[in-house]
């Protein structure tokens, strides 16, 4: 799904007049400033006007607008500097040059110091250094200069004046090419290297002081531009005024702004190697304007966070060793309307409720068009501002920890949109993306993919992955579309690809990042857990990336796998009608064979149940009690399964209708005043109680990964559409769970159980009435008896409700 386009004009909260255009025809690209917003202070600070009394004549014309100048009372004249290189002086003016210090500022010449200020739209600057005022000569086009007598460069301000008379509209600001580079070498080597493993602290804007100064640090990896400026609301997005330095050959550009800060709104304009200009969201930034707005915003955390118990004990269970039962969310659409600070008042409470030990968010990074529910994805560093703020975000997480439940997000690096103001073609050359289209293109979503192979787009999503959990104390991460990564070939006829220099068709640049990924996350963040979304066969997805497998690669490191073969294989058996499938049992078995070949996670997600394919119960055949009937009975079946269970929201209570993201969960079929509310709160209520008896019974997880935690009780009664296995612990009892998929009564159904144990009894029947079912129960208290059955010298003599899953304990 392409992202929708959206207008590259940001919206103007602010326009400071530190920066300020006069309004003059053709002077202000944007149109007049709004108003300033209530509450917000002007970050800029005014001078008293200036004594307009006699002036002393000053070298030049006022301004650029071509009027006469003077310079005010007590401010002394200054000699005129030497002009500059017309090459240099044309550069700089378009915004191509990649040494604006080197031309503004203030340096040391014969004769003095020699102070250059670019300020278009000025009538007239002046220097305030040692209580001397000290007026600019004009040199035209927004240039001011002269030579101050002086033995060293002082620390200064600007005058700066755009009215008219000498006292009117004036500003005095800290010169932006006063200051020496804000970001050092180690960042710079780091960066090169394509080992920054923080790499938001050293790109992106950050508000820091500097040289004694407030204000934001603007940094930018840009390599192929002939220049990058800093435009935004402050200058009414023209940023002529603050062309940025390249930084030596690491391909970024930096420049230090004082006094711009928290909340200011801005893009680059950057110069393409053709010359063409365009406005180019921050690729680093960590807040944005709301969609369809597209800008940057200067952000700051203030968060305090509350969760180092938390984040104490995360790690002291591996994730495979322990209870994973995850509710999947879309938050936009979870409750409408809600910001992220109101749905931390309902979603912890909700999802501890129904008993689930981790939520995973769909995709929370900052994407143009909500139809594509965050999969394409231009702020890879910010969380959608649609909700709130970064730290509002925070506060989500902070507080659904304190609820006891961990929080992983969908992450997407398979792929980007190709929207004009964002990844694509970023300095005018293929950056983020390969330069070959055949492995830059996506065809299934009219999008571009990353680079691997390129170490400092490598960098740019290691570090990401590790943001999240760092900044935002995030748990895991579900990695989208991996086989779309590993595949030069995925979706591609013969001769839309190109192989990898052994000839095959495996993306070897891709297999080297998410290892990198994988060892970083797991190194920096302990307790994270990393999933894949691979629906392939690839061997090692969740083996080591120091083991090497039959393939010739190492592992590609990740915790978890979603298992897609046992999802579509099992919900293909449970959409045929209960007389055809014993045609079809292998479906239910199969996933077996090669269940411990990764460390899986059983997975219903929003995939399932949208574009057509129905929600879950709807996929289940029969009248209406059927329906629930099946969709229980495959819930228990799928809590019972070796593997981690996922479940996407309003599945929980058998919603019928396909998820959309514009309403969300039917959350009116629990409502109290729905007459068959009670048919969907029973499934609610099961859902609940399935994940307090998982939660107990080490049998269902601790052994997820281990051929040793299963064994088949019957595997093999087709004709009966029963299936049976144990689950077994490191130590304790084992648990029965029993599935019969048919719709009639089993009496006296006869299955082989483990000797040594008095009795069992049932500790979860999805036929319960409370859960909307029949009611049909069997003996409360079981007793073996010594009648061999499926290879065992003892047995069990079972009631088996209708189309249900029963799970029994030894006593």
């Amino acid at each position: 799904m392409t992202a929708r386009p959206s207008s590259d004009t940001p919206s103007e909260p602010e326009v400071s007049a530190r920066f300020r255009p006069a309004k003059a025809s053709g002077s202000v690209p944007m149109g007049d400033p709004p108003a300033q917003p209530p509450g917000r202070p002007v970050p800029s600070r005014r001078t008293p006007p200036l004594d307009t009394g006699p002036a002393v004549s000053a070298a030049g014309s006022s301004g650029s607008s071509g009027g006469t100048g003077s310079t005010p009372r007590g401010a002394t004249a200054t000699p005129p500097a030497p002009p500059l290189d017309d090459g240099d002086r044309g550069r700089l003016l378009r915004g191509e040059h990649h040494d604006p210090h080197g031309l503004l500022g203030a340096h040391p010449v014969d004769g003095g110091v020699l102070v250059r200020a670019l300020r278009p739209y000025a009538r007239g600057v002046s220097v305030v250094a040692d209580g001397t005022v000290t007026a600019l000569n004009d040199e035209g086009d927004g240039l001011f200069s002269g030579v101050l007598p002086l033995a060293g460069v002082p620390a200064y301000t600007l005058r700066v004046r755009y009215g008219e008379a000498q006292g009117d509209d004036v500003v005095e600001v800290r010169d932006p090419y006063s200051f020496l580079p804000a970001l050092g070498e180690l960042d710079l080597h780091l960066i090169s290297e394509g080992r920054h493993e923080q790499l938001w602290k050293a790109l992106g804007s950050t508000v820091m002081e500097h040289g004694g100064v407030t204000g934001t640090r603007f940094t930018v990896w840009a390599p192929n531009a002939r220049g990058v400026r800093v435009a935004g609301a402050f200058n009414y997005w023209d940023g002529t005024a603050l062309p940025m330095r390249s930084l030596g050959s690491s391909g970024v550009w930096e420049l230090f702004v004082p006094e711009i800060g928290e909340g200011d709104v801005y893009k680059y304009d950057v110069c393409t190697p053709e010359g063409h200009h365009s406005l180019r969201a921050d690729p680093l930034a960590r807040a944005t304007e709301v969609p369809p707005a597209t800008a940057s915003v200067v952000a700051v955390s203030r968060h305090a966070w509350r969760d180092e118990e938390w984040l104490a004990h995360r790690a002291d269970r591996p994730v495979h060793t322990a209870p994973f039962s995850v509710y999947e969310v879309h938050l936009p659409s979870w409750r409408p309307g809600l910001t992220y600070r109101q749905l931390a008042e309902q979603l912890p409470a909700y999802v501890r409720e129904l008993g689930f030990t981790h939520v995973e968010l769909m995709p929370v990074a900052e994407h143009p068009f909500g139809g594509s529910w965050g999969y394409q994805v231009t702020g890879f560093y910010a969380p959608t501002s649609r909700m709130g703020s970064p730290d509002d975000f925070r506060f989500l997480v902070d507080a659904l920890h304190g609820a006891g439940v961990g929080v992983l997000i969908d992450w997407v690096p398979a792929h980007f949109p190709k929207d004009d103001w964002a990844l694509a073609r970023f300095d005018g050359r293929p950056l983020y993306e390969p330069g070959d289209s055949r492995r830059a293109e996506h065809p299934d979503w009219g999008t571009l993919t990353f680079d691997y192979g390129r170490t400092e787009v490598r960098n740019f999503l290691v570090a990401n992955a590790v943001y999240w959990c760092e900044e935002f104390h995030i748990d895991g991460l579900r990695v989208d579309a991996v086989a779309s990564m590993l595949y030069l070939d995925y979706s591609r006829e013969d001769g839309q690809w190109a192989p990898n220099e052994y000839g095959g068709r495996e993306n070897l640049d891709a297999v080297r990042f998410l290892q990198e990924m994988n060892a970083t996350v797991y190194r920096r963040c302990p307790g994270v857990v990393t999933i894949a979304e691979e629906s392939t066969a690839w061997d090692g997805v969740t083996r080591a990336t120091h083991h090497t497998g039959p393939g010739g690669f190492g592992g590609l490191g990740f915790g978890l796998k979603w298992n897609m073969g046992w999802m579509h294989d099992s919900l293909e058996y449970m959409a045929k009608e209960p007389v055809h499938r014993k045609y079809h049992h292998n479906e239910m078995t199969f996933s077996m064979v090669y269940a411990y070949s990764e460390n899986y996670v059983l997975p219903i997600s929003h995939d399932e149940v949208v574009h057509g394919k129905g929600a879950l119960v709807s996929k289940m055949p029969g009248d209406w009690w059927q329906q629930r009937a099946n969709h229980r009975a495959y819930l228990g079946f799928m809590w019972a399964h070796p593997g981690k269970q996922l479940l996407f929201m309003g599945q929980e209570f058998a919603q019928g209708a396909e998820w959309s993201e514009g309403h969300g969960p039917d959350w009116w079929l629990v409502d109290p005043s729905y007459t068959a509310a009670a048919d969907h709160k029973g499934v609610r209520d099961l859902v609940a109680t399935l994940n307090a008896v998982y939660r107990e019974t080490p049998a269902l997880w601790e052994r997820d990964t281990e051929p040793e935690g299963f064994s088949w009780v019957e595997g093999g009664a087709a004709d009966d559409n029963v299936f049976a296995f144990l689950r077994h612990g490191r130590s304790g009892a084992p648990l029965l769970a029993v599935s019969n998929f048919s719709p009639v009564v089993r009496d006296g159904y006869r299955l082989g159980v483990p000797d040594g144990y008095a009795g069992w009894a049932e500790v979860l029947n999805t036929d319960e009435e409370r859960f909307g079912g029949s009611g049909v129960r069997g003996a409360r208290a079981l007793k073996p008896e010594p009648v061999p059955a499926q290879g065992r010298e003892t047995s069990l003599s079972l009631t088996l409700p209708p189309l249900s899953t029963v799970w029994f304990r030894p006593e």
